[in-house]
């Protein structure tokens, strides 16, 4: 049955988790495995990274086939190290005591480098951090010395502006005093036209003429005793 170290996903879109896995070829590649050898988290700088190096070791032993991402992960672990040397061991090129002296050595190389890298990242993040902090209080400074400088210029426009009213209300007191001597003729015009309003008071008489008239009607009356006259002269 071939057999084969690869990754199977995991987590969620966007940010992956990988299992490493030993499986058969023929499998899906998130579906059964054989073994899990350890786990891949590639979503942080540097990536974590757990592993079985005895049980990854026995694979490779055992004709296992690591994908290419597979085997990147085991040589940065010392698994492929490891297993080449166990190869030399087993045709008598060095001593199992020898094999494992230079691997731990290199284990140690490797991860001082590791902590080398970590350390120069946290460095970097540090100082960016800083970078961040201090242009955020050079913006807030500016922002600062231009509120003062508002409400500095305030007061003195206010100053500008009460003393240009102050100039203009005496003219504006001035013409105010001159337009009522201008205005003086407009004022004496109803003067003139009061003999127009008088004349209605002549037609008046014009409207009580039938009133004369009534005198008139009563004549009449007034002739009655002429007719008994001759009576007192029988």
């Amino acid at each position: 049955m071939p057999v084969k170290i690869r990754l199977q996903r995991h987590g969620k879109k966007g940010k992956p988790y990988y299992w490493i896995v030993a499986a058969d070829s023929r499998s899906k590649r998130d579906g059964k495995y054989l073994e899990k050898l350890g786990s891949y988290n590639p979503n942080v700088n540097p990536p974590i990274i757990e592993l079985d190096i005895d049980g990854s070791v026995k694979w490779l032993q055992n004709g296992a086939q690591p994908t290419h991402t597979a085997r990147n992960i085991l040589s940065y672990k010392g698994a492929m190290l490891k297993h080449h040397l166990l190869g030399g061991v087993a045709k008598g090129a060095l001593t199992l005591e020898e094999a494992e002296t230079k691997l731990a050595a290199w284990l140690e190389e490797k991860t001082s480098k590791i902590d080398s890298k970590i350390s120069s990242l946290e460095k970097e993040e540090a100082n960016k951090k800083a970078k961040e902090l201090e242009a955020e209080k050079l913006v807030n400074k500016a922002r600062v010395e231009a509120q003062v400088a508002a409400a500095e210029e305030a007061p003195a426009e206010e100053a500008v502006a009460e003393e240009a009213v102050a100039e203009e209300a005496p003219a504006e007191e001035a013409v105010a005093e001159e337009a009522p001597a201008e205005e003086a003729p407009a004022e004496e015009a109803p003067a003139e036209e009061a003999p127009a309003e008088e004349a209605p008071a002549e037609e008046a008489p014009a409207e009580e003429a039938p009133a004369e008239e009534a005198p008139a009607e009563e004549a009449p009356a007034e002739e009655a005793p002429a007719e008994e006259a001759p009576k007192d002269d029988k």
